[in-house]
């Protein structure tokens, strides 16, 4: 470069005093990632609990050059377990989990009311409320999930 016309002398040129050695890894406190265990050491290494597949065939060079026969593969195979028969809830089979128990009524109750239809404070211990019919047939989940129980049926 021509120092005359200045065109080397105006670019910086760090001496060797600047320059920093970069080694490219970081310490651990210039990195985001913290496990919780400053040593790297003391990170360790958990096995497994036994060993893979060491049982079975096709592990060494000659077994995978034999390969397998088809009684081998299928003896590897789990059969699906039985399916129960009905659908495993409640009494009644081919429904969907509906109980017939003497606790279920078979007739759904209407809208419940409590006797002072809730307008003042409960002064019974009991819960206690008469069936006023259903309301507009509008009814809420909880609402057609109950049904009369008759009390003949608890005797027994």
């Amino acid at each position: 470069m021509n120092t005359a016309d200045g065109w080397g002398d105006d670019v910086y040129q760090p001496d060797a005093s600047d320059q920093r050695e970069d080694t490219g890894v970081l310490d651990s406190e210039d990195t985001l990632e913290y496990d919780g265990v400053d040593d790297p050491l003391d990170r360790g290494w958990s096995p497994p609990e036994r060993p893979w597949a060491v049982e079975h065939t096709g592990v060494t060079a000659a077994e995978r050059h034999a390969g397998e026969t088809l009684d081998q593969r299928l003896a590897e195979e789990l059969p699906d377990p039985p399916v129960p028969d009905g659908d495993g809830i409640g009494d009644s089979e081919g429904t969907d989990g509906e109980l017939l128990d003497n606790e279920v009524g078979a007739v759904r109750s209407g809208r419940l009311v409590a006797p002072d239809e809730g307008a003042h404070e409960d002064e019974e211990a009991a819960l206690i409320a008469s069936d006023v019919g259903i309301d507009g047939a509008a009814a809420s989940a909880e609402e057609a999930a109950m049904h009369i129980v008759d009390e003949e049926s608890f005797s027994g």
